[in-house]
């Protein structure tokens, strides 16, 4: 009764049988066939998508949306990754039944590394197209692009000044060192989560110990390594399309980014996933809440960043910062803006207020869906006002290119879906020695 009730949304958090005591673990801990079923309609999606922004080859413009489309795409993939690992190592530092339930639909995300490497190559390979500072790699190049007109002489200075860090051999550099470091801490974290189940001591306080300070030990120290090359990483990628913007908060926007995005993902998740067991037996109703509660902190923090930042640079009006959002404001982009501020914040905020619908399946659900398209309009409001000819790029009458900022990233990420599925059930969907595993069937007493 309890489930079923859940399933429809209602605001009830203990059935009569999980009143009078514990619920039992189900017998099958693996994920339900429904999940390949996802996967296949994800990989219909991508190809779908994939195919119709094959279209947009046909003209100029229309190729080159499509390789910032692109970045929208895979920086949107970046983030589930990313944010996946930094949630990993922050609940295992910290602790709590929140990161228990959350888990392995969270290893299962970073596990998609293998895909997120291969997907940076066209922007390695492509980049000359997408960064001036790749356009042109030396200085003498910067200085010739200056005479030429193709850089003003902000941009011809500043990026002769990023040198070292801005070259197309110091950003495959980078991303290498990034997201091989990244690869190897999710392939030690999934691989001993697997020895931690697996273990012959399994169940006991030793074993808990155990692997409590194993994870420790590797989480503590990698979140600052990751806060750090992350920054570093939506520098080279997202920031460095204006090679002339400076911003002391932009990794940390990101970071908050992530775990907004992340949230939003898992949430999702869980929650398909509690129509069928074992989540519809592990899922509870206190869980769906609590993680309701930290993805509505979550846009707050994203809220405040973001807000804090326009707030300092419009109080100082400084001619070489302004720039950026005067990009952002005019030839039509109020309206993203708007459209942004409204999407990503705003409604998110005064929804996640409400205990009802962070209690609701239902609910959350829709919501968790719009969560994910708002990452997807802010993430063009941050990529398309960099080039010369975004003011223009909103009217669709001879630029239908811009429509590739729909297809391309719809494409890429159900392409990354497929695989976040299929590694979803190569493991059981519940850490067994894990001593929050009991807490999750024990009845609930919220009301």
């Amino acid at each position: 009764m309890e489930m079923a009730n859940e399933h429809h949304g209602a605001d009830l958090t203990m059935g009569h049988a999980a009143a009078h005591g514990p619920r039992t673990l189900p017998a099958v801990l693996a994920a339900p066939s429904v999940v390949s079923t996802w996967r296949t309609r994800a990989g219909i999606v991508a190809i779908v998508f994939a195919l119709i922004s094959l279209v947009f080859l046909g003209t100029h413009e229309g190729r080159n949306h499509l390789l910032r489309a692109y970045l929208m795409g895979y920086m949107t993939c970046f983030n589930f990754v990313g944010g996946a690992l930094a949630f990993l190592m922050v609940q295992y530092v910290s602790g709590g039944k929140w990161g228990q339930i959350l888990r392995r639909p969270l290893e299962a995300m970073t596990r998609t590394i293998w895909v997120l490497i291969a997907m940076t190559l066209p922007i390695l390979l492509l980049m000359k197209h997408l960064y001036q500072w790749a356009a042109f790699p030396t200085a003498a190049a910067k200085l010739e692009a200056l005479k030429q007109g193709l850089m003003t002489q902000e941009q011809q200075l500043t990026a002769t000044s990023k040198q070292a860090m801005l070259n197309p051999t110091a950003a495959v550099v980078q991303a290498a060192i990034v997201l091989g470091w990244m690869a190897l801490v999710i392939t030690l974290l999934n691989h001993w989560s697997m020895q931690r189940d697996n273990d012959p001591l399994a169940g006991t306080q030793a074993s808990f110990d155990k692997w409590r300070v194993r994870f420790e030990n590797l989480s503590g120290p990698s979140i600052l390594f990751y806060v750090i090359l992350m920054t570093d990483f939506v520098i080279l990628f997202v920031k460095s399309l204006d090679v002339t913007w400076y911003s002391s908060v932009y990794g940390l926007q990101f970071l908050v980014a992530q775990g907004y995005a992340v949230l939003a993902l898992g949430i999702l998740t869980l929650i398909l996933l509690s129509r069928y067991e074992p989540m519809k037996t592990m899922f509870r109703m206190t869980e769906q809440h609590d993680l309701g509660k930290l993805a509505f902190a979550f846009v707050m923090l994203n809220i405040y960043l973001t807000f804090a930042e326009f707030l300092i640079i419009w109080s100082g009006n400084v001619p070489d910062e302004i720039p950026w959002y005067l990009h952002r404001i005019h030839g039509g982009w109020w309206v993203i803006c708007s459209l942004d501020v409204i999407c990503h914040w705003v409604i998110p905020f005064s929804l996640l207020l409400s205990r009802d619908i962070k209690r609701s399946k239902h609910k959350m659900i829709w919501l968790c869906c719009f969560m994910l398209v708002a990452r997807l309009i802010d993430m063009f409001w941050l990529i398309e006002p960099n080039f010369k000819d975004a003011a223009s790029n909103l009217h669709l009458a001879g630029n239908i290119g811009i429509l590739a900022y729909v297809t391309v990233p719809i494409s890429v990420v159900a392409f990354w879906m497929v695989f976040y599925l299929n590694e979803l059930m190569k493991r059981p969907l519940i850490n067994l020695n894990d001593p929050h595993t009991e807490e999750l069937l024990e009845p609930e007493h919220a009301h």
